[in-house]
């Protein structure tokens, strides 16, 4: 687990200005873009480029003409993400009942960029965040069956669990040491509550072998287009391995009816429902003193659901 930001919820950007990429004297914009363009994919270089709203933390990105975007990694953990995804995008798009980007066109590291970077297609929708959903029971539906589509492509040869997916779908106790920490930021019953809920998660190991997790499971990364889910993003933290990290979205923005169907679709063994407690325990308590707005609040939140027994 890496603590030093929990994805997907909060202190997402709201535009795609320039800042500071894999180097730290480098900074990603317009003009480093169409120069990546021209030197590596020549015949796309002079289609138009413009910000992308709510691009994430993880990763640059441009949009590129109409149907094109341009993702670049923003910061050193994010390179083992981008070479992941330009390798299983292509194989894993086609047997998922929803789109996820595919990729377009492959950047090498060059001396101007010392990171692969990706030529994605444009999916068309905007962010539950951002927009909110009118039918919040599909979504939960629609995104259940979802996963349970990529839990059933074919493991074999998938990146298992690591620094390139944050450490998502690893065994809980990897980060026990972390989340010891953490507990202290609580105070009296609550922490008591909590080491009790994160003891139960260790011990509720897991039996199933490795399939595919999505790892950031998040209204970020949900693409809505006229009320109804149209797309997943960002598989950057994807591997093979435990999918109770993509059980999180229960605690921390599902309620009633949309709750139980996320639950029903997902059809997994109260183990797994036990683990994925720990993870958004994890998630809250990293959260819990971040400046970023929303995320202490968000975090408080997921904690109040967790003690109340959902």
């Amino acid at each position: 687990m890496e603590s030093v930001a929990a994805e997907g919820d909060g202190g997402v950007p709201t535009a795609a200005t320039p800042r500071a990429a894999v180097a730290d004297d480098l900074v990603v914009d317009e003009a480093l873009v169409r120069t990546l363009l021209a030197e590596q994919l020549p015949h796309l270089q002079d289609l138009p480029l413009r910000p992308v709203e709510h691009a994430g933390n993880d990763h640059h990105m441009l949009r590129l003409g109409d149907d094109l975007c341009v993702r670049l990694p923003a910061a050193p953990h994010a390179v083992p993400q981008t070479a992941k995804e330009q390798v299983w995008l292509p194989l894993l798009g086609p047997r998922l009942p929803l789109p996820v980007p595919a990729v377009r066109g492959v950047g090498r590291p060059s001396p101007r960029f010392p990171a692969p970077w990706t030529v994605l297609g444009w999916l068309a929708g905007q962010p539950a965040a951002v927009v909110g959903v009118e039918d919040p029971v599909a979504l939960a539906e629609d995104l259940a069956a979802f996963l349970v589509a990529l839990r059933g492509v074919d493991p074999t040869g998938g990146p298992r669990p690591g620094p390139h997916s944050a450490f998502r779908g690893a065994p809980l106790d990897q980060g026990d040491d972390e989340v010891r920490a953490l507990l202290y930021r609580l105070h009296g019953r609550e922490r008591d509550r909590a080491t009790g809920l994160w003891g139960d998660a260790l011990e509720a190991r897991a039996t199933d072998e490795p399939c595919w997790f999505h790892g950031d499971v998040s209204t970020h990364n949900l693409l809505v287009r006229d009320g109804r889910l149209v797309a997943v993003v960002d598989l950057g933290l994807a591997g093979v391995g435990d999918p109770a990290c993509d059980t999180v979205l229960l605690w921390t923005r599902l309620h009633g009816a949309a709750r139980d169907a996320y639950r029903e679709g997902l059809a997994l063994d109260e183990a797994t429902w036990a683990r994925g407690r720990g993870w958004a325990l994890w998630k809250a308590l990293v959260m819990l003193t971040n400046r970023p707005p929303g995320q202490a609040e968000l975090a408080r939140h997921v904690l109040d659901e967790l003690f109340a027994g959902v």
